[in-house]
């Protein structure tokens, strides 16, 4: 049996990941250990980046019409929330939705575009030749394998597909454990509660059902013992301790500890081997980033593989895989260890931080906006090859509006091509490359650093590859030619 690419993992990441390919025309198979979809939601979050990439490619209807928008975010459980309201963004918000159903929405959107994936069953090892990726999988009738051009491991912390190539996950291991209980509560607070202080800190989320989430850490959790699993009574007691009551605490559905286990992938690829999502990168689950980092991890590497396995991509392309994302890897890290820090502070010293940093964020617009826009990924950006590039290069490219159509920018973009956006009334229309869509169009209200521009090239997962301003055609016409000469090139299958 044959597939251009083999998933490991049957999470959010590998299922979009199998989404993204197919949508660029590849052949691609998710093996999944999992018979059934775990409704143990461990995500809850979709951050305002995530909604505008379930945006770009039509799918986020569903997530919206499903989801409870929350109009901020807490960073290290601190009394004041971050403010997502005044973002550029058509969802500045982040979505409350279970990771069950956003795995079950998702798994629908891939076997609709044809991504063939196989449930009980799962990758053991493979063998990696010249040209190919021989997979092993124990199935449910036994051992078999699979061939493929490339392996990506979406296979969680412990991923076999990482270990078994030799890939360095280097960190620091836990020293805190957090605890969290779906529950029903009889008298729960109001929306949006959380608390914060010597003997701890709790936060409360609704969940579909009626029930909520709540999560903790304490005093106590500055551990590196297991001192069990959780229990009811132990979540009870902890929850009085730090509010004096329990909100009428029953039945529960799960119960669990986490910790702050920190470690980064030291390569995103090697050769055939690839790496998304919790493979590549382990932290505290602060501020409820891990799947959306994971998301975008998939939507970087979906197009730049399709891309390479039709031909028209330049030979560094994939990897740039590794050169974009692991910084971000790297700055999630960052952020996790510091909302860490700031949500184990039970002193009268860490409880003095927790309120100074807190203040400032309520006083500081642009601090507020800076950890906003870093939390939710819109801050992303990756490195220009060029220094000399337009500042908008390797930026996010926002939801541009058209004037005369309804036509916006996400609705135009494609993971099978770069989009060249031709704001210059048809000069550059002729344009036709393999894995290149030109669209000729007029800003409605177009945001300061666009008003000069008068043709970008957009890259299908919405950054920018290059922008120009020149205002003589000819100029401006050789340097879009320049431009795809550096990200498109006419090859034989890879």
């Amino acid at each position: 049996m044959e597939q251009q690419v083999v998933i490991a993992g049957g999470g959010p990441v590998g299922l979009w990941l199998a989404a993204e390919l197919r949508l660029g025309g590849v052949s691609v198979t998710v093996v999944e250990e999992r018979a059934d979809i775990d409704q143990r939601s461990k995500a809850l979050t979709i951050h305002p980046r995530t909604i505008e990439i379930l945006a770009s490619r039509g799918v986020h209807k569903t997530f919206l019409a499903e989801g409870l928008p929350i109009p901020g975010g807490h960073f290290g459980m601190l009394d004041d929330r971050l403010d997502f309201r005044a973002m550029e963004t058509p969802f500045p918000f982040t979505l409350a939705l279970p990771q069950a159903r956003t795995e079950e929405l998702l798994e629908d959107h891939a076997l609709a575009l044809g991504a063939t994936i196989v449930r009980g069953h799962s990758v053991t090892g493979f063998t990696e030749h010249a040209k190919s990726v021989t997979v092993q999988v124990a199935g449910l009738d036994g051992p078999y394998e699979l061939q493929a051009a490339f392996i990506i491991g979406c296979d969680g912390t412990r991923s076999t597909v990482r270990t078994a190539a030799g890939i360095d996950f280097p960190g620091t291991p836990s020293t805190v454990l957090g605890w969290l209980g779906d529950v029903t509560l009889d008298n729960p607070p109001r929306p949006g509660f959380s608390t914060f202080g010597l003997r701890g800190g709790v936060m409360v989320a609704p969940l579909p059902g009626g029930r909520c989430r709540m999560v903790g850490v304490s005093p106590d959790s500055l551990t590196t013992e297991w001192p069990g699993d959780l229990t009811l009574e132990e979540l009870r007691a902890k929850t009085v301790a730090i509010t004096g009551e329990d909100f009428g605490m029953r039945d529960p559905v799960w119960l669990s500890r986490f910790g702050n286990t920190t470690r980064l992938a030291a390569q995103y690829r090697r050769g055939r081997i690839l790496l998304a999502g919790d493979a590549a990168h382990q932290h505290f689950p602060a501020g409820g980033v891990g799947m959306n980092v994971g998301i975008q991890d998939a939507h970087n590497l979906g197009w730049k593989l399709a891309a390479t396995l039709h031909g028209w991509a330049p030979d560094h392309l994939l990897d740039t895989y590794h050169t974009e994302r692991h910084p971000v890897g790297a700055q999630l890290m960052e952020h996790s260890r510091a909302q860490t820090a700031l949500m184990t502070g039970f002193t009268p010293e860490g409880i003095a931080l927790r309120s100074l940093f807190s203040g400032m964020i309520a006083t500081q617009p642009a601090l507020d906006k800076a950890l906003s826009e870093r939390l939710t990924a819109l801050a992303v950006s990756y490195p220009a090859p060029d220094p000399s590039a337009h500042p908008l290069t390797g930026t996010r490219a926002p939801d541009l509006v058209f004037t005369g159509s309804e036509n916006h920018l996400f609705s135009r973009l494609r993971p099978d091509s770069h989009l060249l956006l031709d704001l210059t009334a048809g000069v550059l229309a002729d344009r036709t490359r393999p894995g290149l869509a030109v669209h000729t169009a007029t800003l409605d209200r177009p945001p300061a650093a666009w008003a000069t521009v008068r043709a970008a090239l957009i890259r299908p997962d919405g950054h920018v590859a290059w922008a120009g301003i020149d205002e003589d055609d000819t100029a401006l016409s050789a340097a879009v030619d320049r431009a795809l000469d550096t990200t498109h090139r006419t090859a034989a299958r890879y």
